[in-house]
């Protein structure tokens, strides 16, 4: 049976993408199409609108990343417990994002921010050992 390590990542990463995607697309009705736009513009670099465009960003690169770590996992021989530990910190990175919007919309704390990004560093420091690592390609 062919290694599965990653399959999840590049699902979930391509979910996720497609809901912050679709959050981009409320971003640009309240900029350009919401009857109180000029308040809107006006705030947009700070509280809670520059966090809500943190949360995109980061949400559609924490999706790129988890696609392209679930690529790799896939198809390059790398051990399997590195393999394990990096698919799981990765999908635990998509919490940055999600926390952020938390915080914007909830009015949770950021620890949520936190974790997701000490994940995403561990998995990203831990996936270029299991690179490293590789004896032959």
């Amino acid at each position: 049976m062919k290694n599965s390590i990653g399959k999840w990542n590049v699902g979930i990463g391509l979910s996720v993408m497609a809901g912050f995607m679709v959050y981009g697309f409320f971003l640009i009705y309240m900029r350009d199409f919401h009857p109180n736009k000029e308040a809107w513009i006006a705030a947009s670099h700070i509280g809670a609108h520059f966090e809500s465009r943190l949360a995109h960003v980061h949400g559609n690169l924490f999706s790129v990343l988890n696609i392209i770590f679930g690529y790799l996992l896939l198809t390059l021989p790398i051990a399997p417990n590195y393999a394990k530990w990096v698919s799981r910190l990765a999908l635990s990175g998509l919490l940055m994002p999600l926390g952020i919007m938390a915080e914007v919309y909830l009015g949770l704390p950021y620890y949520l921010v936190l974790v997701g990004a000490i994940s995403m560093v561990s998995a990203t420091v831990l996936l270029a050992i299991g690179v490293l690592t590789i004896k032959k390609i």
